[in-house]
């Protein structure tokens, strides 16, 4: 059966990657994009072409969220699974963060997150299936300088993803976190090779890891294989975080 999938955030990075890979997997899939240009959307996969569909939304815009599920919900249909990828940094230590810093980080990564959950989860519960996956990050479990924002709005998406597994279970809803560790994206890009090594050395494993191994993890989940694991949290991190 060919789902209907939305990532939000999905025009770059570890959701571009993901949805790339789930399109290729015959799921019908649609991405959110803010300012940036949309991605390439047709690719060959086994001599036919597959197409993401691009939405321009603002996940922090509350005012056109019914908008945006309608024209997402006329190309893919009721969205079955919701993966919530969007997220931004604003990195400061917390002596000199301002409210509106920590404020905006909040709101796009967390509060974002519930609003999209909230909206697609009417028609999960209607039609008796529903996969729903937050990206969060190891940061959110063991800390890291400069980030008291980020940390603390990847943290809440555990609980607000456990809290929603229990709420929706029985309507065959699971309800999932992964926590990707040093993934090579923009973000890695801007460390200095010396950062760079200091990081590998933290990691078991002694290297980053690529965006395929996060969307491995993620088509997975999203699988009829995956279907009694809910309200789980889920590393992708070399070891990075072990034990959180």
């Amino acid at each position: 059966m060919s789902r209907s999938v939305l990532i939000t955030g999905g025009n770059r990075g570890i959701g571009y990657v993901i949805a790339k890979q789930l399109v290729a997997n015959g799921y019908k899939v649609a991405v959110t994009y803010r300012n940036d240009l949309p991605p390439i959307t047709e690719f060959e996969n086994n001599g036919s072409k597959s197409t993401i569909e691009c939405v321009k939304y603002d996940v922090t815009d509350k005012e056109h969220l019914n908008e945006a599920f309608a024209e997402i919900t006329d190309k893919i249909g009721p969205v079955e699974i919701l993966i919530n990828c969007a997220g931004i940094t604003d990195d400061s230590l917390i002596m000199r963060m301002s409210d509106k810093s920590f404020e905006n980080v909040i709101d796009t990564n967390l509060s974002a997150s519930f609003r999209m959950s909230k909206k697609a989860i009417a028609s999960m519960i209607k039609n008796h299936f529903g996969r729903i996956i937050y990206v969060s990050s190891v940061v959110g479990f063991i800390g890291s300088p400069g980030q008291a924002n980020y940390a603390a709005s990847k943290a809440g998406l555990l609980g607000m993803a456990r809290s929603l597994a229990r709420e929706v279970g029985s309507r065959s809803i699971t309800v999932n976190v992964i926590a990707p560790g040093a993934i090579q994206t923009d973000m890695l890009e801007e460390l200095s090779e010396k950062r760079l090594e200091q990081l590998k050395s933290m990691i078991p494993l002694q290297r980053v890891g690529s965006s395929e191994e996060v969307a491995n993890v993620v088509r997975f989940l999203v699988s009829e294989e995956a279907s009694y694991v809910t309200g789980a949290l889920i590393a992708v991190d070399g070891g990075l975080g072990m034990g959180l």
